[in-house]
């Protein structure tokens, strides 16, 4: 377990590299500039403002300077491996690490809580789809799938906001300043997601359901409960887990449309700024922690199905 986990942080690395450059390459490749949103700029001031930014060299003097391993205009080294993400071209005298740290706790909660919402129901409604299979209730439940998949978050968001938040006052209707405040935004947020982990937990479960094992547990007398919640679940939930890496790693660095509804000053309006307004470094900073998040939870997911299953063993 420990020489894998050594091995994947060594890809990590890896990756990271390669995400970095490739990023860094496509986006100085890219028609446009940080500065030509400006109203008209002398060309002697558009040239301070590169040289400031080390943005005034070759691309592979822009890009070693950003990695650390080359001294910027000030004779220092300054970058990535120095711990430093740059000042962010878009908003400033405000740094990359700056806005994503006071950002990215509050995306981080909203998408824990539609993390929790999201696997919990879809869970609990494909086993329940799953076990009454040929019913009403499996019928119903597939439909109610059908119907949060087919509705958007933009609409669902304002239904949300006009039922609980104006008509019958229970929850706020935007904004961050209380617990209550994330009710409506994760619920919105989620909804889709119960809907895919549903149908993956139903499909699941149903192939399970037929295995011998459980048709053994069956006829040595347990309970329905028992033989779905002890015996088939851990085994059927093995497809969810798969899907739980990159979808923890989604939610977690926050949805723009969902933060621009609700008015959560979250992470999730920086991944789409920094691309219009070609904000390099801000792009790179969003680019890194999303890489890490990914990498990170599929590394627990692995880890994960050595718990659920004891057949598999990491090598």
């Amino acid at each position: 377990m420990f020489a894998f986990i050594l091995r994947r942080f060594a890809s990590m690395i890896v990756v990271l590299f390669c995400v970095i450059t490739l990023t860094f390459v496509l986006v100085q490749l890219a028609p446009g500039g940080p500065f030509t949103r400006e109203r008209s700029i002398p060309p002697t001031i558009l040239k301070e403002l590169q040289a400031r930014y080390n943005l005034d060299g070759s691309l592979w003097e822009q890009y070693t300077t950003y990695l650390g391993v080359r001294k910027n205009s000030r004779g220092e080294y300054s970058g990535l491996l120095q711990g430093d993400f740059q000042p962010s071209l878009k908003y400033r005298d405000r740094t990359v690490r700056e806005l994503l740290a006071q950002s990215l706790p509050i995306s981080a909660t909203l998408g824990f809580a539609a993390f929790l919402l999201a696997t919990t129901g879809g869970v609990w409604l494909g086993s329940l789809a799953a076990v009454r299979h040929h019913s009403p209730t499996d019928t119903s439940a597939m439909l109610a799938a059908l119907f949060l998949i087919s509705i958007p978050n933009f609409v669902v968001g304002p239904v949300l906001i006009m039922l609980l938040g104006i008509k019958i006052r229970l929850l706020p209707v935007g904004g961050w300043t209380e617990w209550s405040s994330l009710v409506l935004p994760a619920i919105t947020l989620a909804g889709p997601y119960v809907a895919y982990i549903a149908r993956l937990m139903r499909t699941s479960m149903l192939e399970v359901l037929q295995q011998d094992y459980v048709r053994t547990a069956r006829a040595k007398g347990l309970s329905e409960g028992r033989v779905v919640y002890q015996h088939a679940l851990k085994v059927a939930i093995l497809p969810v887990v798969s899907y739980l890496g990159p979808l923890a790693a989604s939610l977690v660095t926050g949805s723009i449309v969902v933060e621009t509804i609700f008015n959560i000053p979250g992470a999730g309006p920086f991944f789409v700024n920094s691309i219009q307004s070609k904000d390099v470094f801000l792009l790179e900073g969003v680019v890194i922690v999303d890489c890490l998040l990914l990498v990170f939870f599929n590394l627990v997911v692995d880890i994960a199905y050595t718990w659920l299953d004891r057949r598999i063993h990491l090598e």
